[in-house]
Formats: C-alpha cells, structure tokens, sequence
C-alpha cells in the first residue's frame, strides 16, 4: 500500500488545464514527431528578421499544447530584449461562448495599459473619459473621472471587460457603445504605446501575444451564413493589424480548414498550425518514436512529482501504459485526461488494466453523446480516406476534435498531412457501423 501522498503528487502533476511555463524541467520537445513544426523557428525566427511590424496566426486543436508553446516563444524573445505582453482571453476579458472583434480589442487595450502602465493623463484614459457617462450606466458603478493614477484606471478599464465577459445584456450594450468608435480606440491605443515607449524600446521590440481566441466557439450570425470567427478574422482583418507593435493571435483550426483559408493568408500569411503529436502512421501501424515521446511526457511527470518511484510501480504494465497514451491520439490535454481518470478509478498503484478501460469509457462516452446521427458516417469516411471536405459539419468535428491533425516529412522534405478520427470513437459501436456500411 503506497501513502496517500504519493498518489496525490501523482495525480496533481496531471493538470490538464496548465500551460507549462517556459523552462519547466517536465517539458518534453515533440517537434520532431509534430511534423517539424517549431514556433522558434517559424514565429520567432520571423519576427526577429523582420523589419516591419508582423501579425501572425497560430492555430492547432484546444488543448494540444499551444500556450506551452507560445510561452516558450515568450520567453524566448524576452531574452532577445523584447517586451512582451501576454494573455489569456477567456480568463477574464472574453466569453468564449459569445465572442467578437470587439472583445478582442478591448481585451488587448486592457492588457497594454496594465503592462506599460504610461503617465495618468493617457489617451486611452481619455478615450475611455469621452465614454464614461454612457459606460456608468452600463457598469452600475460610481466612477470618478478626473484625477486618477494609472492603477485606478486599470481598476476601472477592467470593469468593462469584466462585464463584457459576464453579463450578456451588458454585453450588448459595450459592444454598441464601442463599436462605432474602434478606429477611434486603435490610434489611442497606438498614442498610447509610441508614448510609453519613446524612451524604453523600440516598437519594433514590444509584442501582444492574444492566446485562446482558437477556443471562441464558431456561432453563425444573421441571413448571410458568416461565423462569428470570419467576422473576427477576416473581416476585422485590417483593424487586427493595426497596432503598432507585433502582435500574435491564436484562430481556430476550423476556420484555417474552411473555404475561407486562403482568404486568412492573403490577410495575415502563412498560419502556423500544431498538429497532432503522430502515435500512428497513416497506415495505421504504431510510430514508435511518437508513443516513446509521449511515454516521456509521462515519466517526466511522475519523475518529478515522486524522485524515487520507479515507473513500472505507476502502471500494472507496459501494455496498459502504451494503450493510454494510443488512446489519446497524441492530443495532449487528452493524454493527461485520461492519465488523471485512471488514477482517480484507483484506490492504489499500480494502474489497473481495468482502471485504465474504465477511464477509456469515459472519455469515450463523452465524445459519443456530443456527436448526432448523421455524423457517423462522416467520421467512418474520414477514417477510411484519411482526409477531410471542405464543409460545415467537417470543420465542427475537426473544432470538437473528433477529426485530429497529424503531420509528416518524406525522406525528400515534402510534408504529408492527413486527418483521422479520435482513437476513442473508433472503439464506439455506431461508428463501427457506419464503418461496415461504407466498406
């Protein structure tokens, strides 16, 4: 019988929802089985050659690892004397449920002004100042508007998308108040930056890095058939480009995949995308360095949550620790799901053959309850064919990921990309159905 610590270590080091910061001793490097995608090599490599102001996307499935990797990108051109200011939208500033451009742009004023602080008589304050006796009504607050320090003002900026994110009448509300007045809000933001650092930086050396706005959930608004993510996206393009410094925005992997992608990289360029980690070839056989570095993922985890324990003493064997990390498809929010789930359906280690089953169903049935009738058939056919259509339903699948990504370079530097269904949905009947009726 272990004590009760240790299973406990172990179980916290699994925290789906935790990027890991820059430097962390469990981080573990995959590009070489995500299909080479490196983001020092792609975004920082073409920021630092640049010589005007960038603005790059960066996309991939929720949870595969994108903050990890844009942290590391943080740290990285912080010791190349940059200033960065990061952020994650939906913790405070925007609801993922119901977001617009508007939100975003509100979110990366806020975040600006409580890094570079600048002088208490700002030109956002005073754009903000021109606004204030509509916004009062809106925030049912008692605002003083004169004479405030710059930490009041963040107090009182942050109210706004405080609410913005929390009340959907509210919501509203700020949107149609903001909104006629962005361009407005962009040059005092750009005012506001070039006074900060006038005598700091150079503005070529400060970067807003917007992370999670790939989690804004697609919603279709009005008669025309648009999404919320082109109106952000493509039709904000220009207004998104316009701060004067570089800026890093994540998108949504679906809209990179719709008949809308080429429009995307005519406005912003190539999007860096970060697939999959690869645990099987296309052919379905096991890629062994992919599942090995995963294994790492793991053992590095463990390692440090408990120095001494041994990893045969985790896992009741090699063949349960290999099929959790199969299961997972390479995703890794996934991978730590299910390692979190198995330990909790055990009361001691080592992890259980059944235990692991146990967390398998799980996850499986979520991911079974969330897809409707006329889907089957569309996974069975994307499973077989190893590609996706260009089409609504293919993308939401691909934004649920039910679809995944996976990536690889030839032996003659040509980069082969697939798609195929979540390994958990392969193991559902209903798929298994629509599997025998299209073969």
């Amino acid at each position: 019988m272990y004590p009760e610590r240790t299973l406990k270590a172990i179980y916290n080091a699994f925290d789906p929802f935790r990027p890991l910061p820059a430097g962390d001793p469990v981080y573990v490097d995959c590009s070489d089985v995500r299909g080479e995608e490196d983001i020092l090599d792609k975004l920082g490599r073409r920021l630092l050659l640049s010589n005007e102001l960038t603005c790059e996307l960066y996309s991939g499935h929720r949870g595969n690892g994108k903050s990890t990797e844009l942290l590391k990108l943080k740290a990285y051109l912080e010791n190349q004397g940059y200033r960065i200011v990061y952020f994650a939208a939906d913790e405070q500033d925007i609801d993922p449920e119901d977001a617009q451009y508007t939100d975003v742009l509100l979110a990366c004023t806020r975040h600006l002004l409580r890094e570079l602080k600048g002088e208490n008589d700002n030109p956002i304050w005073r754009w903000v100042q021109s606004r204030m006796g509509e916004l009062k009504d809106l925030l049912q607050s008692e605002i003083t508007l004169d004479k405030l320090n710059v930490e009041a003002q963040l107090t009182q900026f942050a109210k706004i998308t405080a609410t913005l994110k929390a009340s959907p009448t509210a919501r509203e509300k700020i949107r149609q108040l903001v909104e006629p007045h962005t361009v407005s809000l962009i040059e005092a933001l750009n005012e506001f930056i070039a006074s900060v650092l006038i005598d700091v930086i150079d503005q070529r050396k400060l970067v807003v890095i917007a992370d999670n706005l790939d989690r804004i959930v697609p919603v279709i608004n009005g008669s025309g058939g648009r999404s919320n993510h082109e109106q952000i996206f493509i039709d904000r393009s220009q207004q998104l480009k316009k701060l004067n410094c570089h800026v890093i925005y994540t998108v949504p992997i679906s809209l990179v995949y719709s008949s809308r992608g080429t429009t995307l990289e005519d406005c912003f360029g190539p999007v860096q995308v970060l697939p999959m980690i690869m645990l099987q070839f296309r052919d379905g056989t096991v890629n062994q360095r992919g599942l090995e570095r995963v294994k790492s993922l793991v053992e590095k985890r463990i390692e440090h949550a408990v120095p001494d324990l041994q990893l045969t003493e985790v896992f009741e064997s090699t063949d349960v620790f290999d099929n959790l990390c199969l299961m997972s498809g390479g995703h890794m929010r996934g991978l730590i799901l299910l390692i979190k789930t198995a330990i909790e359906r055990t009361g001691d280690l080592p992890i259980t053959a059944r235990a692991a089953r146990r967390a398998m169903t799980e996850l499986r049935i979520t991911y079974q309850n969330s897809i409707s009738e006329e889907e089957w058939q569309l996974l069975a056919k994307t499973h077989r064919d190893k590609r996706i259509q260009n089409d609504a339903l293919h993308r939401d699948l691909l934004f649920r990921r039910c679809i995944l990504e996976y990536r690889l370079f030839d032996g003659e530097d040509e980069c082969i990309t697939w798609h195929d269904v979540h390994p958990l949905i392969r193991g559902i009947e209903n798929f298994q159905s629509a599997l025998q009726r299209i073969e």
